[in-house]
Order: C-alpha cells, then structure tokens, then sequence
C-alpha cells in the first residue's frame, strides 16, 4: 500500500513540474527505472531553447482539438534533432497547437535518445501511440484514427514505427517531414544513423534499421513532404515514396522548390503550401 502511495505522489509530482509548453496536459509515460530499456542516462535533462538533451523520461504534450472542429484525429508528433536532441518547439509543440485548431488531438512526444541503445526511441514511440489509444474516450479521439507525424530522424522514427510497430498498433497514417530515411553511405544522414546504431554499425544491422526496406502491405498511407535543396537529400524521401508505390499503399509526395531542412512550423516561403496540401489529405483520409 505505501508503495502505492509513493508511487501516486511521485506521478503527480512529475506532472507538476512538467516543462510548459502550452499544452493542455502532460502524460508521463515511463523513465528509465521502468521502460523495457534504459538508455544509460544518469545526468539531469537539459532543456536550452526548447532543444531538450539528455532525456531519461518520456513524456507526452497534449493538445486538445478544438471541440467545435473536432474531427476524432490525433497525431503522435515526433521532433527531430538527428537522435541526439528533441526539437520540441518548431518541430513540435508549435506544430501541435496548429493542428489542435484545426480539429486534430495531438501529442507531441519526448522521446529518451539512444545513447547507445536503439531500441528505446522504437519503445517511446510505441508506447506513446497505446497511451493515446487506451485514453481515447478521455482525449475524445477514435483509437482507429490515431496518426504518427515525424521530422527528419523524428521522421526515421515515425517511418519506422509505422512498418514495426505489432500488428493491430501500427498507425492509421503517417506524416513525414524531410524524413531519414535510408542508411545506405552515399545517401544516408550519417550523424543520425551514428547516433542510432553507432558508426561502427553492420550492413546487417543498417538494413534493418532502414524504413525503405521495411515497407510491406501493411504499411500505413503516408504523406511525405521536403525541400529540393535539402541537406538530408531528396533521395530518401523518394525510396519510402517507391517502396509505398511496390505495394499499391495510397501516398502523397511534395517536393517544394526549396527551404533548406528543418523548416517545422517556421516560417519560409512555401509554409502556407504544405500546410494546404496536408489540411487537404487529412480532411480526405477523414471522409473515407
């Protein structure tokens, strides 16, 4: 019982002091005492400019959809920062907030970084996509239309969950902002496959962490959307497009003349292009 007890008061205690970003509510998911892994974090989390390092406690940002425009949706939305930080505002939060307005519950999560250990994003990731469905009465979401959205090696995780998540706890589509993809050394994004699998990493073990490969019938529909002078190249992009294309899985790829990488919610000359094109596939996916 009083274990029971501390445990209850150690929750409220994390949810209290909960970083705030404008969410509506924090879910704490796990931590490194009590995930299936831990990342072997012992140092205190850092968080400089919204730029959140060191993480050892996976937490969800909830955003509720605004309820006269609610559509049932949500999005689990997935920063980038190259496995080596979490890019919580522009590449989160403020994502999140746009998307609220527009009827989509979303919760931005913050994932625990490798450091060496691969399999604990993957874990987050799941994790946080059953949260939401086991609290979907609570969120007023329908546990059948919950998304992933990922940017660049958050785009990585969401690609990869989509295809390794179990079956019956894939998402019901995937979001994918200038994605890496592909761990292949002419077109990989070397830094985040480094910090995923290590530089000393097998052609085995690059393979398999390589959504491109991973694509089969039961991948989710996907929208992809990247600059043309992106610094992750283009290329990666194209491969997941192709590999959706083998088995017939309905997708939507935008390549904007250019932007550079890690736009997110900022601004730049082509926002108000992507966010048409996007508003327009959910309502659609949304009226199947």
């Amino acid at each position: 019982m009083k274990r029971l007890v501390f445990a209850a008061l150690l929750m409220l205690s994390l949810e209290a002091f909960a970083q705030d970003f404008g969410q509506d509510r924090t879910i704490t998911i796990w931590d490194n005492s009590s995930a299936p892994h831990s990342n072997g974090v012992t140092a205190q989390e850092k968080n400089e400019n919204d730029v959140i390092t060191l993480v050892t406690q996976t937490q969800l940002y909830i955003y509720e959809a605004d309820k006269e425009k609610a559509t049932g949706q949500s999005i689990l939305v997935i920063p980038g920062g190259g496995y080596h930080c979490v890019c919580i505002e522009y590449e989160g939060y403020k994502m999140a907030k746009w998307l609220s307005s527009q009827g989509i519950t979303c919760g931005v999560l913050k994932y625990r970084l490798p450091n060496g250990h691969r399999e604990v994003p993957l874990e987050d990731a799941i994790e946080a996509m059953r949260t939401m469905r086991k609290m979907s009465k609570e969120l007023n979401i329908d546990p059948a239309k919950v998304g992933i959205m990922g940017f660049s090696a958050g785009g990585h995780l969401a690609a990869y969950t989509s295809n390794f998540a179990p079956e019956g706890e894939k998402p019901a589509f995937s979001i994918l902002f200038y994605p890496v993809i592909t761990g292949e050394p002419l077109h990989a994004h070397a830094g985040s496959y480094d910090n995923l699998l290590g530089a000393d990493r097998t052609q085995e073990q690059t393979d398999r962490w390589s959504p491109d490969k991973l694509v089969t019938e039961r991948t989710p529909t996907t929208f992809l959307v990247l600059s043309d002078d992106d610094g992750v190249k283009p290329v990666n992009s194209t491969r997941f497009y192709g590999a959706l294309k083998q088995y017939n899985i309905p997708a939507s790829l935008h390549i904007l003349p250019s932007g550079g990488h890690g736009w997110g919610f900022r601004d730049f000359a082509y926002k108000a292009v992507w966010q048409n094109a996007l508003s327009d596939w959910l309502k659609r996916l949304e009226n199947k």
